[in-house]
């Protein structure tokens, strides 16, 4: 699937009725960025995977809601091909605590992962501020409304801070 200059391809080992919805929704999400990605990919997987990836890569055990990795970069360095990881078992634990769709919870992640790759941050508290503002807006915007709920710090619904 094309998007707005981006090659969007959508996997998994489960979840497959959400692809269509995630895939309808981050074409717009990617343009409300103002994202340089030329290819992104979104892998919707389980815990078990999940938990590998994990602790493979941020050396946490257990699953984690979204992982993102970058694959390419362009001369200037700027990041231009990347993979977004989403636990759907973890997004419907948190869609049901929480009161919401499930698809809205991937929907969620999936933006997440896509502003990291976009070179958005969340380690300092003003550029977890500014990362959430980005995700309530497009999420506006989409007409899916905001989802991330802001709490108190750790204790957020929607994606988990410091978890990458």
């Amino acid at each position: 699937m094309h998007i707005e200059n981006c090659e969007l391809t959508i996997v998994g080992t489960t979840g497959r009725e959400y692809w269509g919805f995630l895939g309808r929704y981050l074409r717009h999400a990617h343009g409300l960025a103002g994202s340089g990605l030329r290819e992104l990919s979104v892998a919707v997987v389980g815990d078990a995977i999940m938990g590998r990836l994990h602790e493979q890569f941020m050396g946490i055990k257990g699953p984690t809601d979204v992982l993102s990795f970058e694959m390419e970069r362009d001369k200037r360095r700027r990041v231009v091909g990347g993979e977004v990881v989403v636990c759907l078992p973890e997004a419907a634990r948190q869609a049901k605590r929480r009161g919401i769709e499930v698809r809205r919870e991937l929907l969620l992640y999936a933006v997440h992962g896509m502003l990291h790759l976009s070179g958005f941050d969340d380690r300092t508290e003003r550029k977890y501020q500014e990362m959430h503002r980005m995700e309530d807006t497009i999420l506006k915007e989409l007409g899916v409304g905001a989802t991330f709920v802001k709490g108190v710090r750790g204790e957020e619904s929607g994606v988990r801070r410091g978890r990458r």
